[in-house]
């Protein structure tokens, strides 16, 4: 049997593959990056890149001890000695907090917003949109607490959506509060959970020591059966003062913006870093478990990771989940072009001439050529096959001429092109359709 890739993983394939699904679709996996990168630099947003694996403690510290990502999912991929070892990332924050600490970045001007993409690792069961090397697009801000902030992140995320066309994303907007108040509601969730413990997963019963917040997050439906029975009150009737009236702003700026979303105050997200403004962004087309991505308020995490206090926000998304609901709503994308122009040699000893004359024009234009000298009938099929706008042959007597014959595949004109003026023509050429539609 051949060799295959690892379960959980997956290969963004060239258009025009077998059976070729929307999220195995290379060009459309770029076009989601594409999209993301000129809403949030529209934004001011500035590229990061931090690296695929961290030391295990950062993630520890970052992410969770109570969490299934620190207790269930972390890849190991390096142990040596006493060394507490090092993790494929799991997530994109905790690592670019780390890098805004290390690297003296709080001496940008502030707020300092960054955004990333990149393969995110989870050892978790796989399943449809659920994968254990994943991607994702993911925005920072860093060095305000203000609530105007967390309404420009979710509008990003909408705004990203909405460019990219997809039409049944919903956004659900929830606050977990400050630490204050998570621990008056951690302390509500032990006295209700206390007294039927023996009923909860095993899983739960460790977060009801550690984290009882996060058994409201369980999978087991043992545990959510319980949930609905016990009439669990929701963390946004026991937000303080400070926390309602951010969440109240929050919820005006993105009225005023005319962003939709609906309250929910299930919310309490999958890592124990947020603080207050949590939302989802969810598509009921990709499965049971719809949730695309999400985001919010972490203000106590570089101070967790043993820098100074700096607030912060963020969001991410799975770019493979989200390419799942723009499957299913049936979207557009655009196919990877081919090449403007496909050039190819009708004898063996112009072939290094054909090569050379390519490469002379991917100074402004993709060019590709062929490596052996061809046909005038196999030329056209080639470049046809590769989605070539123009194909250009050169025979000996082109050649004698200074010149090669130039095809336009759409219209099927033919012209005779010298060879120093090759760059100015395709150029014109490429004009004409743009100005006969004005």
């Amino acid at each position: 049997m051949a060799v295959q890739r690892p379960k959980g993983t997956q290969d963004h394939l060239p258009d025009g593959s077998p059976k070729l699904s929307r999220d195995l679709q290379a060009s459309a996996f770029l076009h989601v990056q594409d999209v993301a990168r000129r809403v949030l630099e529209r934004s001011g947003a500035q590229f990061i890149a931090t690296p695929l694996f961290e030391e295990a403690e950062l993630v520890r510290r970052g992410v969770g001890g109570s969490t299934d990502i620190v207790r269930k999912e972390m890849f190991t991929v390096y142990y040596f000695g006493d060394h507490g070892g090092y993790v494929l990332r799991p997530e994109g924050t905790a690592g670019i907090v780390r890098a805004y600490l290390q690297n003296g970045l709080r001496q940008l001007p502030a707020p300092l917003k960054l955004w990333t993409h990149g393969p995110m690792f989870r050892a978790e069961n796989v399943q449809k949109g659920r994968l254990r090397q994943f991607h994702q697009v993911d925005y920072e801000v860093l060095g305000s607490a203000e609530p105007l902030v967390d309404a420009e992140a979710i509008w990003l995320m909408w705004e990203v959506v909405r460019e990219l066309g997809l039409r049944g994303a919903q956004v659900r907007l929830g606050s977990i509060g400050d630490p204050a108040d998570r621990e008056r509601y951690n302390s509500y969730l032990r006295a209700l959970f206390g007294p039927h413990v023996a009923r909860l997963s095993d899983d739960s019963q460790e977060r009801l020591t550690r984290n009882p917040m996060r058994i409201l997050d369980s999978k087991s439906e043992g545990d959510q059966a319980l949930i609905r029975e016990l009439g669990v009150r929701p963390m946004l009737d026991f937000l303080g003062e400070e926390a309602r009236a951010h969440f109240e702003a929050v919820q005006a700026y993105l009225r005023g913006w005319g962003v939709p979303f609906e309250l929910d105050p299930a919310i309490v997200r999958g890592l124990d870093y947020y603080r207050r403004t949590a939302w989802e962004l969810h598509h009921t087309q990709v499965g049971a478990k719809s949730a695309l991505g999400g985001g919010g308020r972490y203000d106590g995490l570089a101070a967790q990771l043993g820098g100074p206090e700096v607030p912060g926000i963020g969001w991410a998304f799975g770019i493979e989940r989200l390419l799942l609901a723009l499957e299913a709503e049936g979207a557009a994308f655009p196919e990877a072009s081919g090449p403007l122009l496909f050039v190819a040699a009708l004898d063996e000893e112009n072939v290094a001439l054909a090569a050379s004359v390519a490469l002379g024009v991917r100074s402004s234009a993709r060019a590709e050529f062929a490596y052996r000298a061809l046909r005038p009938g196999n030329i056209f099929r080639e470049a046809e096959r590769r989605r070539a706008r123009f194909a250009a042959l050169l025979g000996s007597e082109e050649v004698a001429g200074g010149t090669l014959t130039l095809k336009d595949l759409r219209t099927g004109e033919q012209r005779t092109v010298l060879l120093g003026e090759l760059q100015r023509v395709l150029h014109d050429l490429q004009r004409e359709p743009q100005a006969q539609g004005q």
